[in-house]
């Protein structure tokens, strides 16, 4: 195990999220190498700082009263109104019964739901939600996800170019779970969602700018794809380039 996997994986290791294998390559790295040695001791010393901190804060009821009293006042909804969420529920229920994730249908669709992908990139860089599964091994994340999505993301080995795999985990957007493929790029972390679409068009890359983040959309075999990461546009349209071809090499 070279250095760069070893940091990346050095804070999995410390709050127990490695499987026994990576969990013994990684101690194994450790013992033998004195700078991940020294920042393990540092990352552990981190922790136990800030555990013993007592960082928690719970917010006092006049706060909560507060909030609650600047809200519109709910209305009690008719008969009608409930029945029509009861047939509207139906129609969403019978959509998602396809299995088929058809998320982008209007612009106005588009722009909420990227909102979406760029809140879920945020929630996932808080600690431990980054990766469900850590590996830098693509045998090891893409079989991860068989039996938890309809259809397994394709995860591709990018280390050789410069994008470093570190796993992959389950999240949600627009209440329908998704996989997430991430890289890092030095210190970049790149969000890879990828959901399955209804379309099997070939859809050309586009990139965008929303709440500072750069998203590069794409949609090929059935699937679509959002690239998300705080890395300049360039950096993260090579990552998309690179992504691509490796799946097509892959047949």
């Amino acid at each position: 195990m070279r250095c760069d996997e070893a940091e990346i994986l050095l804070q999995a290791l410390i709050d127990g999220e490695l499987d026994a294998g990576h969990a013994r390559e990684v101690e194994a790295h450790v013992a033998t190498c004195a700078k991940c040695g020294a920042l393990l001791t540092d990352y552990r010393e981190m922790s136990k700082a800030v555990a013993n901190a007592g960082a928690g804060y719970t917010a006092p009821l006049e706060l909560r009263r507060s909030i609650e009293a600047s809200l519109p006042s709910a209305q009690q909804p008719s008969r009608r109104a409930v029945l029509r969420g009861f047939a509207f529920g139906s129609a969403v229920s019978a959509i998602a019964a396809t299995g088929l994730v058809a998320i982008v249908l209007r612009n106005d669709d588009e722009a909420r739901i990227q909102s979406e992908i760029v809140s879920a990139h945020l929630r996932s860089l808080q600690a431990g939600h980054l990766t469900d599964v850590v590996s830098t091994d693509q045998h090891t994340v893409k079989p991860w996800f068989n039996g938890k999505l309809d259809v397994a993301p394709p995860v591709v080995d990018l280390t050789a170019q410069g994008f470093t795999l570190i796993g992959g985990r389950l999240d949600y957007v627009d209440a329908r779970a998704l996989g997430a493929v991430v890289y890092r790029r030095r210190s970049h972390v790149i969000n890879l969602f990828v959901a399955q679409t209804a379309n099997t068009e070939h859809r050309a890359a586009k990139t965008e700018t929303v709440q500072g983040f750069n998203i590069r959309r794409w949609s090929e075999r059935g699937l679509n794809f959002w690239a998300v990461s705080d890395l300049a546009r360039d950096e993260l349209a090579d990552f998309g380039e690179r992504f691509e071809a490796a799946m097509r090499a892959a047949g």
